[in-house]
């Protein structure tokens, strides 16, 4: 058993030019100089691709197209900030306007007198967002139509509203849409 362990001892002395220490060293310096190898390929190719997204940014006449177009967009965003702000003060006007706008509406049909039919006479109240605004009475007779006018601060008039006045008032101060009859 002795002889083959020799002989291996032989054969690893590789033709008494190197000891076993000195082929253990060249074996792991190999393997070594194997994976630096493949990391270099690994590297190359990483670099190919970036090299490639780099050239995707800054195709164009020369380099400094990437700069042109950045400098152009980040323009373009000013721009586009301004017109935002603008808009924006437009869109509060608009909304203070909407406060006074009469929003709430109610409106009563009826026969203000017997002889007269078809509901032609009516009650209309239109409120803004805080409940004020006025109510509409058009009474239609054989004679003529008669229209008044009362004022409303706060869901309140100062002036006696009549009972279609009254249920016109009641309407727009608690409805969102238009409710008729």
């Amino acid at each position: 058993m002795q002889n083959t362990q020799t002989g291996a001892m032989n054969m690893l002395d590789f033709f008494g030019l190197f000891n076993v220490a000195t082929l253990y060293i060249i074996l792991g310096l190999t393997v070594l100089v194997i994976a630096l190898v493949v990391l270099y390929i690994v590297n190359i190719v990483k670099i190919k691709k970036l090299n490639g997204r780099i050239s995707e940014l800054t195709k164009g006449k020369d380099g400094k197209s990437l700069e042109e177009i950045m400098t152009t967009r980040f323009g373009e965003i000013d721009k586009l900030k301004a017109s935002n702000a603008k808009h924006t003060k437009q869109i509060n006007a608009i909304n203070e306007e909407l406060l006074s706008v009469y929003k709430k509406v109610g409106i009563v049909k009826y026969d203000a007198f017997n002889e007269m039919g078809g509901k032609l006479s009516f009650a209309l109240a239109m409120l803004d967002k805080s409940n004020n605004g006025y109510v509409i009475n058009a009474m239609h007779s054989r004679e003529g139509c008669y229209t008044y006018i009362k004022e409303i601060v706060k869901g309140e008039s100062y002036i006696a509203l009549g009972d279609e006045e009254k249920k016109a008032l009641e309407r727009a101060i608690n409805c969102d849409s238009l409710v008729t009859d």
